[in-house]
């Protein structure tokens, strides 16, 4: 009885470890879980001291608060990520982020950094509960109507998700009548459409993939670096299939009219690309997927 009773012990002590190692997102992190103490190391930004823009009044009234409010995602590994027991935050978009706010003169402690969905970053930055917004932002003419970019500062493009033994889905073609799913108000769902997909909507990328993972929904299609981190946090389980069906350029949306701080955001990207911290928040974040770092993009001119 008492070898039973031992045995029944160092069972329930190993389920709940195994619990432990299966949480959801943010437990455990992005890069712990897939780099580990091998993994490259980020880079370190140098706040600037003497950083002065008073002609934008976006940074004045930060500087002024002495903090940064920036907007990004939560739920995308090696993106924008949030880990639910600590609140600490990681990605290659948080770097980026984190990178201009250096430049900007305010250290990552100073940053206030604000969960946004994909349907409200417009009305967010208009409205001033953030000063400008880092998480996988496509570039488009519709959005430039109402608000500002800086960059691009990465290009991906729009792709498949599925379950590793899905042989039906093998690239935007074959997903005729089939259901798959994007984030509400994403540039994925007009895209996809047009090859006559059953488009379903969440407000974040992470509830698509636990339906994909349940079989409730045959795939889920946004860009292909979001894919490939979902991939590689489930790996084993979940497959990126087809070629890129579309172009998504990324930018550092901000508030119109404040050209002061747009151009301070494309020399602060200028700069840590040349200096290669761009490159090294790279390979120590998208890079850990296995896909090698893609070329920088041109930024785009400023007007005036």
């Amino acid at each position: 009885m008492k070898a039973r009773r031992t045995i029944a012990a160092a069972l329930s002590v190993l389920a709940l470890t195994a619990v432990a190692a299966c949480g959801k997102d943010g437990s455990p992190s992005d890069t712990a879980a897939a780099g580990g103490s091998a993994a490259p190391q980020l880079p370190t930004y140098t706040v600037k001291t003497d950083a002065n823009l008073e002609s934008s009044p976006v940074w004045a009234a930060a500087k002024k608060a002495g903090k940064l409010k920036i907007g990004a995602k939560a739920d995308q590994p090696f993106l924008g990520f949030e880990d639910v027991q600590t609140g600490k935050r990681s990605g290659f978009d948080i770097e980026i982020a984190k990178m201009i706010a250096a430049d900007l003169g305010f250290s990552a402690d100073q940053i206030e950094w604000q969960t946004i969905t994909s349907n409200n970053r417009e009305t967010a930055i208009s409205g001033g509960q953030i000063d400008y917004y880092v998480g996988t932002y496509s570039i488009t003419a519709g959005r430039k109507e109402k608000i500002a970019f800086g960059g691009p500062y990465y290009i991906a493009g729009q792709s498949l998700l599925v379950n590793k033994d899905n042989t039906d889905i093998t690239g935007a073609d074959s997903v005729k009548d089939k259901s798959v799913c994007t984030a509400t108000g994403s540039t994925s769902i007009a895209n996809i459409q047009k090859y006559g997909a059953k488009v379903t909507q969440f407000d974040s990328y992470s509830m698509c993939v636990e339906k994909l993972l349940t079989k409730e929904v045959d795939a889920v299609t946004t860009d292909d670096s979001i894919l490939k981190g979902y991939a590689a946090k489930n790996q084993g389980k979940l497959k990126v299939v087809g070629q890129p069906f579309s172009e998504e350029r990324y930018g550092v949306g901000l508030k119109q009219g404040d050209a002061a701080l747009q151009k301070a955001i494309n020399d602060a990207l200028k700069a840590h690309e040349d200096n290669g911290d761009w490159k090294k928040a790279y390979d120590a974040t998208l890079g850990l997927s296995g896909s090698a770092a893609p070329s920088v993009p041109a930024l785009d001119p400023i007007a005036g």
